[in-house]
């Protein structure tokens, strides 16, 4: 029997070599090849400037539109990486085309938490000593998926870029990230309060669902508007709802149990978040996460998720291949611009 005298002393023990930096095999499975144990890939095949998203397919379809000299297409557990160049017609900034690699993150905050890790690992961590690098090059993240507009006046296709993302997920909360600014915070508070207001007085979960917020950095934000608007394209920006599942966990009640907040779509679509006319936009599955994690590790993250689906209407995009094509394309014109405006920019351990 393990005694809570047991689990304060093994606290007390370092996971990971200490003295030495390394990081041992049970924290970070690596193969005798240097591959990542859930991606199985090896560093040098990982380029800096990634598009993140969550089918497997469409990792494929995306390096098929848009890829050139493709370097490697692997899939493993269903995690698709494809690493590639991106270029467009008269591209002279870079004639050989921006690297750029493709990634499945798979269904949800859990499955991408997974991937994240692996992707910051071969990013940092030297396979072979198993100690930290002391600098590597800035990893700038994009994320490309669907979603549901939650606002009656968002139009069926339009691609939508987040600013702030609320986590209705619990992954963000095992990581000590500070906020990034007050208005986290105070969305934070204001969300539990909406949130217990709004559920069944003898809900068993209630004061329990703690929503935690992340920060787009500005840049990336920007830069995918400046993206857009190159292309033509009218993008909606504001705040993203992530939640943990795609049914009752975003306000869809098929079940015969009843969910915990009822008609949580609607809740958010109503919430004022008091940040310059700015509305919670649409809900996923991976913004929170991805922007809270990435942005704690001093990295550019951002997402662009075109909305397939307008939860006030009842109305679904069919065409909705097209309108992730026009979000990849943005993300990925995205992405040369922060590239072009941190060359040679690296982080510095410690």
């Amino acid at each position: 029997m393990i005694t809570p005298e047991d689990v304060r002393r093994d606290a007390a023990l370092p996971s990971s070599d200490a003295n030495s930096g390394v990081i041992n095999g049970c924290d970070l499975p690596i193969d005798d090849r240097g591959r990542m144990y859930h991606l199985q890939i090896t560093p040098e095949l990982l380029a800096p400037d990634i598009l993140i998203v969550g089918d497997p397919g469409r990792a494929s379809a995306i390096a098929a539109a848009f890829f050139e000299d493709i370097e490697i297409d692997h899939e493993h557990r269903g995690l698709r990486t494809v690493t590639g160049r991106f270029r467009e017609g008269g591209d002279t900034d870079d004639p050989k085309g921006m690297r750029a690699t493709v990634v499945t993150s798979g269904m949800g905050t859990s499955s991408l938490e997974i991937v994240a890790q692996e992707l910051v690992a071969l990013n940092e961590i030297d396979v072979h000593s198993r100690t930290r690098k002391p600098d590597y090059p800035r990893l700038n993240i994009i994320r490309v998926g669907t979603s549901g507009g939650l606002q009656k006046d968002t139009p069926l296709g339009a691609p939508i870029i987040t600013t702030y993302a609320a986590g209705f997920d619990n992954t963000g909360l095992f990581y000590d990230i500070p906020a990034p600014d007050e208005e986290c915070t105070r969305i934070e508070r204001e969300l539990r309060e909406l949130l217990v207001a709004n559920m069944p007085p003898d809900s068993r979960f209630r004061h329990r669902i703690s929503p935690y917020v992340a920060k787009v950095d500005p840049r990336v934000v920007t830069a995918l508007r400046q993206a857009s608007r190159e292309l033509g394209i009218e993008p909606v920006v504001g705040l993203t709802a992530s939640g943990s599942g795609f049914f009752a966990n975003q306000g869809r009640d098929i079940a015969r149990v009843r969910p915990s907040v009822p008609d949580l779509d609607r809740i958010l679509a109503g919430f004022d978040p008091h940040l310059e006319g700015q509305r919670f936009e649409n809900m996923e599955m991976e913004a929170s996460f991805l922007n809270f994690f990435m942005g704690g590790l001093g990295y550019l993250s951002g997402t662009i998720c075109p909305a397939i689906a307008n939860r006030r209407e009842d109305t679904f995009d069919h065409d909705y291949a097209t309108s992730i094509d026009n979000a990849t394309r943005i993300a990925l014109r995205a992405l040369r611009k922060l590239r072009m405006s941190t060359r040679n920019v690296s982080v510095q351990q410690g």
